[in-house]
């Protein structure tokens, strides 16, 4: 987790939601990627994403049989269904999304007993930090709106 938490750390410098995410096969990391959805002008650019485009392309396959993926921030729907597509064996997140988690904070897509490939699910690893990185990087964005001039922040 330490290394999403890095590539987070790149996002937000960015301008980036700090979300990062990391793929591992065999104890190495085979996929990388963090936030960039606005940079990218692409909606599907998120941290996920990017770190299992870049693990799929290292395996010279699209099912990712036996890896894990280490994300600061409880994957959203397009990203859940990303990762069970990619038929990977375990997804560890930090931070739950109690806006548009998918791994029970809002649905729990990996529950769906209908659905064909279970993922093992584990939340809150490094929690605190992961959330802390999230949470201040949201003060800072508002303060820096109610900072603008011209902006009545009453």
């Amino acid at each position: 987790m330490g290394a999403a938490l890095d590539l987070a750390t790149q996002a937000a410098a960015c301008g980036e939601v700090p979300v990062g995410a990391i793929v591992v096969f065999e104890g190495r990391i085979i996929g990388r990627g963090f936030n960039a959805p606005i940079s990218r002008h692409d909606p599907t650019a998120h941290a996920e994403i990017l770190a299992l485009r870049e693990a799929a392309v290292h395996m010279g396959n699209y099912r990712l049989v036996g890896c894990s993926l280490f994300v600061t921030l409880e994957p959203c729907v397009m990203c859940a269904g990303a990762i069970m597509h990619a038929r990977l064996q375990r997804l560890a997140f930090g931070a739950a999304d109690p806006k548009t988690g998918a791994c029970g904070s809002v649905v729990n897509l990996f529950s769906e007993a209908r659905l064909n490939h279970h993922t093992t699910v584990t939340g809150g690893l490094r929690e605190a930090e992961c959330g802390t990185m999230l949470s201040s990087f949201f003060r800072a964005r508002r303060a820096a709106q109610d900072a603008t001039p011209g902006r009545d922040s009453a």
